[in-house]
């Protein structure tokens, strides 16, 4: 049996660090916004006659066997830790050898592990028959990821891996809530700049560290936390408008927002890839994921991408990427 399965990455706009627990439950309303794209992640499991267990990552270049007999030693093992958790999880009782690759670039801010946590799970689900329902794959992905990174994740990446296409992200007491966002969806690609920046993310806002801060109680967290729920919103309702200047506004005035919650969030190579863009076309720059390197969005005027595009490729290491809005999210195929 060959499983494959894909799940899109995505671009976040508005409302990142708030979708961490439980900070969205300090600010009524707490959302995000934000739009999956076909820079996929992969996962292919094809079953094996005898008992081994091969993980490989071909991103990453690594690749290592292992075995039913000991597959509770990949609980703790090191060596591709999300795929070795993931598989310690779901215990599979055939052996199999599965191979991940992502199309995003390495540390591209643009969800890529929480990516590949949901085509993962998704692979391996359909491996063990079935066993979970679709709408426990995020919460899965997301205590799995805690256990690798140690600290609390985000929720916002995981409904656009899973779900795609545009939305807006709702947190509430009662649960959190993916709202679909019926936008012109060739107006944003028309508008959308995404680019790597060559240089991979490096954490520029650390999420725990002000995690930690919020709860004790930090006074200028809270009241930028308050204006990154405020953006979301409006920014949800200038999409779900069509205003589109609106949209370039409230993006624009975005940026300041997340550089005083983290002034490592751009380097100064990112500066002046801003600055290159924003003098020919871009209205707005939106750092994507925590910063400190890997991509940047930006909103363009109209008819100014190409120029903007143009303007940024002449810059040392940086890649314009190709991209599509993805509406499917998940899939999983079985031949």
């Amino acid at each position: 049996m060959i499983i494959e399965a894909s799940a899109p990455t995505r671009v976040d706009l508005a409302g990142g660090t708030i979708d961490i627990p439980p900070l969205f439950l300090f600010h009524e309303g707490a959302a995000t916004v934000n739009f999956a794209v076909d820079l996929l992640a992969k996962c292919r499991i094809e079953t094996r006659d005898d008992n081994k267990v091969i993980l490989e990552s071909i991103d990453r270049g690594v690749r290592y066997e292992s075995s039913l007999e000991r597959i509770s030693e990949l609980k703790n093992e090191p060596r591709l830790e999300l795929l070795a958790k993931l598989v310690y999880f779901f215990k599979p009782e055939t052996g199999f050898e599965m191979v991940t690759e992502s199309l995003a670039p390495a540390g591209a801010g643009l969800a890529g592990s929480s990516t590949l946590n949901i085509a993962c799970i998704g692979a391996l689900n359909k491996l063990v028959g079935d066993r979970y329902a679709p709408e426990k794959f995020i919460p899965i992905a997301a205590n799995v990821e805690c256990q690798v990174i140690k600290v609390p994740t985000g929720f916002q990446d995981y409904y656009s891996a899973q779900y795609g296409g545009a939305a807006c992200i709702h947190f509430r007491p009662d649960g959190i809530q993916r709202e679909p966002l019926d936008i012109d969806i060739d107006t944003l690609q028309e508008r959308v700049v995404v680019c790597y920046t060559g240089e991979p993310r490096n954490s520029g806002t650390n999420n725990w560290e002000i995690t930690k801060r919020h709860i004790d109680g930090d006074p200028e967290l809270f009241d930028i936390f308050e204006g990154i729920r405020d953006g979301s919103l409006h920014l949800r309702d200038a999409l779900l408008a069509g205003d589109w200047d609106e949209v370039g506004e409230i993006l624009k005035k975005s940026h300041p927002l997340r550089k005083r919650l983290s002034p490592h969030i751009t380097t100064p190579h990112m500066d002046v890839l801003i600055d290159t863009a924003e003098q020919n076309g871009a209205v707005a720059a939106k750092v994507c994921g925590a910063g400190g390197g890997g991509c940047i969005a930006f909103f363009c005027e109209p008819g100014k991408k190409n120029d903007v595009e143009a303007a940024i490729e002449k810059l040392d290491g940086i890649e314009v990427l190709d991209w599509k809005l993805n509406r499917d999210g998940l899939t999983v195929n079985v031949s």
